[in-house]
């Protein structure tokens, strides 16, 4: 049976753990060659070297263009052309009262969920115009479709993430590229405390899953199945969609 990526080249942020790191295992594991970009060196490397030599690391802070840049040009010449970039790197806020976060956080947080999807889509939208095919996969979260309260700044750059999303799925369709949106609910991941605001007791995340009607947290390979169901050729006619992975958190 073919695999469902089979020859596909992908560039995944923020792969060294959580999310990213489920999507390039999964990816590989269905033929892609994928480039692992991240901040972490050390997890980078080791998530590349447990996928066969099937992927590549390049350390990139994704609020900055000229690390993009060179994470582009380094994935042209290591694997090929991306056909699948999926803009999963990503960053939080303590949960507080809003007017208790500071400037500097302010604007790290929209630098790595939002700015991250403008120097990335600067740096790969000519080569996918160039050849009229590209599949886009942003990160986006259901804080930005049903938001929770002391995450009014991660919210609003989620809300952002979600429908950027929709507006370059508009405007990319006639060059045959697909954008979308995979929507996360709160998952076991590494900034579920900040997430929380509080201590990461059974009983606090007994109450954060009493909103989430499958009755548990999202996990990594949640979100991956959905990732890699999006960059497949099987959803070639989906783009534009805020795809919630939330256990109908958002229903």
């Amino acid at each position: 049976m073919k695999k469902q990526l089979e020859g596909k080249v992908a560039i995944i942020t923020g792969g060294a753990s959580g999310f990213g790191e489920a999507m390039v295992h999964l990816f590989v594991s269905e033929g892609a060659r994928v480039m692992i970009a991240d901040l972490d060196t050390a997890k980078g490397q080791a998530v590349a070297a447990a996928s066969g030599g099937d992927a590549s690391f390049f350390r990139c802070d994704v609020s900055n263009r000229g690390d993009i840049n060179g994470l582009v040009e380094a994935c042209v010449a290591r694997l090929g052309v991306p056909d699948i970039v999926v803009n999963n790197a990503g960053m939080t806020h303590e949960n507080r009262p809003m007017l208790t976060i500071d400037e500097g956080t302010f604007d790290r947080v929209f630098a790595v969920n939002v700015k991250s999807i403008f120097h990335m889509t600067h740096a790969v939208l000519p080569l996918m115009r160039e050849r009229k095919k590209g599949v886009i996969l942003n990160v986006g979260s259901t804080a930005g479709i049903r938001p929770r309260p002391g995450l009014a700044w991660y919210n609003a750059s989620k809300g952002a993430v979600n429908l950027l999303s929709k507006s370059m799925a508009i405007e990319l369709g006639p060059d045959g590229i697909r954008v979308n949106a995979i929507c996360p609910v709160i998952g076991d991941t590494g900034m579920t405390k900040k997430l929380m605001g509080v201590a990461d007791t059974p009983e606090n995340r007994a109450k954060f899953m009493a909103s989430i009607p499958l009755g548990r947290y999202c996990r990594p390979s949640d979100v991956a199945a959905a990732a890699l169901f999006l960059a497949s050729d099987a959803a070639e006619f989906i783009t534009g969609v805020e795809f919630p992975v939330d256990g109908g958190r958002t229903a």
